[in-house]
């Protein structure tokens, strides 16, 4: 099999209920594409049917592949999928597909040039949020202002959950990821700028799904705490090799 042109890696914890949907979309999504596209779900301790439910679809997907996790964490998903896949780029999404699927040809070339890293974008001119509550807006606002205040001064959304790497990109970046909660984003893209890859922002179109699994009290407090991690990770070179 020669290499594929793209990875699409969909973390699944307990998506029973909406991955039949999720995998239908990208399965119409592949089947239109030019070229190679390999699927990794990767499924981590979940407790319902989504193990059952991506088994029984490859039957009839030939370009899934499914990797099983016993341990949760977002990152730990993505990380694990990151290092699993072939393709030339590699594209995390969430699977609930708040972004239209069809917009990840945004994060590829032609239509954006080589890129290194690519991040969905919900802050950047040409992007629409559609549903969603202003109480989640502004806390995620504030989030933001501490990301940029802290590491990551300039971008304007880090916490979407569609984001596409180049092959040398994943393959330097995910080796050093040590966050696996939900600030794992923060921590990847940091290592991106401290490795010299390019971060750039794609303006998208993103629909807010009800059923997030983020606690705002607990999550957030965490989520604080693992920016400081961050940021002292960095001012000492740890993500660029140096001894902590």
């Amino acid at each position: 099999m020669s290499k594929p042109f793209l990875s699409l890696i969909l973390p699944a914890h307990n998506e029973a209920e909406r991955l039949p949907l999720a995998l239908k979309q990208v399965q119409n999504f592949v089947d239109r594409q030019p070229y190679e596209v390999e699927v990794l779900v990767v499924e981590n301790a979940s407790g319902d049917d989504t193990l059952r439910i991506v088994q029984q679809a490859k039957s009839e997907f030939p370009q899934l592949k499914l990797i099983s996790l016993e341990k949760g964490g977002k990152g730990n998903a993505i990380r694990t999928g990151m290092q699993a896949a072939n393709g030339e780029y590699r594209f995390m999404a969430d699977v609930d597909f708040s972004m239209p699927v069809e917009l990840i040809s945004r994060f590829l070339p032609p239509v954006l040039p080589l890129p290194q890293v690519a991040i969905g974008s919900r802050e950047q001119p040409g992007s629409a949020r559609i549903g969603e509550p202003t109480y989640r807006h502004l806390i995620g606002r504030v989030f933001n202002f501490l990301v940029r205040l802290l590491v990551l001064p300039g971008l304007q959304d880090t916490q979407c959950g569609f984001k596409c790497f180049s092959a040398e990109a994943a393959e330097q970046i995910f080796p050093k990821q040590t966050l696996e909660g939900w600030s794992f984003d923060v921590e990847v893209l940091t290592i991106a700028r401290e490795l010299g890859f390019e971060v750039v922002e794609v303006p998208i179109t993103w629909t807010f799904q009800p059923g997030s699994r983020m606690s705002i009290l607990k999550d957030s407090w965490r989520m604080f705490k693992d920016l400081i991690l961050i940021r002292s990770n960095k001012r000492k070179g740890f993500y660029r090799g140096k001894t902590v």
